[in-house]
């Protein structure tokens, strides 16, 4: 953890204990002051999230350094901590402020690797402020760019670190007093720029770290956003698309050149080979896919900006309820958002995290959040994250589907207008009543409940047990379908990746036609990344 400074101790330059006490407190600060930020959020979306999105990416930078603190005896060195924090800032950054923060991070941690004195604080404040203009891809005044600058400019000439840490400071705190003079959105709402807050309260940080006194606040007084009809909603884009990306300087340029055709509030942060990319698109889908034609994207994340928790977040009030839904593929995350919920993706392989989870809860901003984690594996993970959500005073209803087809089915239920238990109710029952399986191709020879399968063998999984070996994609899809039928069903959902075959659909619902008149079908596209065929049958 932190190490304590004697009130009246200063530093002359940055080790690596002071690094990792600057990560604990900004962490501990900016869980202090998030909901406050979170009530002045007005552009460049009035979702009311940045202050959760700067503690994220806060958290993500404070748990790398004390990654390498565990894995060092007796402590890293200073070079190595610096970089740790950018690394797991650009890792973990969420939303517009937080990706720009992880560059202002990255910026600072090149300069520091060389020195920690007051003169190179100086020259990584003027380093990070001009990186994060860079990766923007139209920089706004009065927003947290400009703050950063301001705190570059105050400290400039540099000097002893105690006095460059307390000009920049000042010079940030200063610059945000005036963004409402500099953003009409800012002026009409009566705030200051959340984003430029949260880096005034990291710097704050820096200060009391350096000095062992806790600086003055960002403002004087907590300021009250106006009423929503005195600042009304900005049009623009439907969908907040963020995702890692492994790729080369070239096609990342090329990527930058697509997505601000796409959209807006395009941000690319990062180098050497990975990059953080954040846009807000009408075409979540697309924005998704200029990502697989560049590099390999995951961790993808798209929220939908929807009307009334725009609305609410701009009073600075959570909405009522939301879900929460894992799936796999980006079809299936589109259709998910389309319908309203937050969506957490996962890759073939690779399942999210607790911390995944429990940062999808909070993007949600809802007072009720029902999730849906689609995947048995995950049952315990999804468990532990709706604990941690309740304990931050979040009411979380967890329901076991075991599947995406059953995530859709409660979905295609979900009623928010409705008590919150009720909800819940008729959202399990959809799922419970619907039965799934899967096709999919085994990597190996393995015994199996339906017998011993060869590599390349497609297998389906009826409710996660094998229980059809066969060679061929359709065949097999057809008797697992039949099997599941044979138990009745009114409704067929049949969710095809990008990979399966473009005629297995069309023939499985002929099929249904043929041998069940009564059974209605419907298809959907999961996209790349998804098994090549689930079934579902209600």
């Amino acid at each position: 953890m932190s190490r304590a400074l004697h009130p009246f101790e200063e530093l002359v330059e940055l080790d690596a204990e002071a690094v990792r006490s600057w990560c604990a407190r900004s962490l501990d600060a900016l869980g202090r002051e998030r909901e406050e930020i979170d009530a002045i959020n007005v552009y460049p979306v009035a979702d009311g999230d940045t202050g959760t999105n700067l503690y994220l990416t806060a958290e993500a930078a404070h748990q790398a350094v004390e990654a390498v603190f565990a894995a060092s005896a007796p402590t890293p060195d200073t070079a190595e901590t610096v970089r740790a924090m950018a690394h797991g800032a650009l890792l973990g950054a969420r939303g517009n402020s937080g990706t720009i923060l992880s560059q202002l991070l990255r910026g600072m941690a090149g300069v520091l690797a060389d020195g920690c004195d007051g003169d190179h604080l100086a020259r990584a404040l003027g380093e990070a402020a001009g990186a994060a203009r860079r990766a923007v891809a139209h920089p706004v005044e009065g927003t947290i760019l400009t703050v950063a600058s301001a705190a570059a400019g105050a400290c400039a000439a540099g000097g002893g670190l105690v006095d460059v840490a307390r000009n920049a400071h000042d010079g940030a705190r200063n610059a945000l007093a005036a963004t409402p003079g500099q953003l009409d959105v800012l002026e009409r709402a009566g705030v200051v720029d959340a984003g430029g807050r949260g880096l005034v309260t990291v710097l704050g940080a820096l200060l009391e770290t350096v000095t062992g006194q806790t600086p003055p606040p960002a403002a004087e007084a907590p300021l009250t956003p106006a009423p929503p009809e005195d600042c009304p909603a900005e049009d623009g884009p439907a969908y907040e698309v963020i995702y890692l990306l492994e790729a080369g300087d070239e096609a990342v340029e090329l990527l930058r050149s697509r997505l601000d055709a796409l959209g807006e509030s395009l941000v690319v942060v990062g180098g050497d080979g990975l990059w953080n990319v954040h846009v807000h698109v009408d075409d979540a889908g697309a924005a998704v896919e200029a990502g697989v034609e560049a590099g390999r994207p995951h961790r993808i994340r798209i929220t939908h900006f929807a009307a009334d928790s725009a609305a609410a977040s701009a009073r600075g009030e959570r909405a009522q309820r939301a879900v929460v839904a894992v799936v796999p593929g980006e079809g299936l995350a589109g259709l998910c958002a389309e319908a309203g919920a937050t969506t957490v993706r996962t890759l073939p392989g690779e399942q999210p995290a607790g911390d995944e989870l429990l940062d999808a809860i909070r993007r949600a901003h809802a007072r009720e959040v029902v999730l849906l984690p689609n995947d048995t594996d995950l049952r315990q993970t999804a468990a532990a994250a709706a604990e941690r959500a309740r304990a931050e005073g979040i009411r979380v209803a967890l329901i076991p589907t075991r599947a995406a087809v059953q995530g859709i089915a409660a979905l295609a239920v979900h009623e928010p207008d409705r008590r919150f238990d009720e909800d819940v109710v008729a959202m399990t029952a959809a799922a419970g009543a619907t039965r799934y399986a899967e096709l999919a191709v085994a990597e190996r020879q393995s015994f199996t409940s339906a017998g011993v399968c060869q590599a390349g063998d497609i297998l389906g999984l009826i409710e996660g047990d094998v229980a059809v070996i066969g060679t061929d994609l359709t065949e097999t899809a057809r008797t697992v379908l039949d099997r599941m039928l044979s138990a009745g069903g009114e409704l067929v959902t049949l969710v095809v990746a990008d990979d399966t075959p473009p005629g297995l659909a069309p023939d499985l619902e002929a099929h249904v036609r043929r041998g069940y008149l009564a059974v209605d079908t419907t298809t959907y596209h999961a996209g790349a990344g998804a098994p090549p065929l689930l079934i579902g049958v209600e």
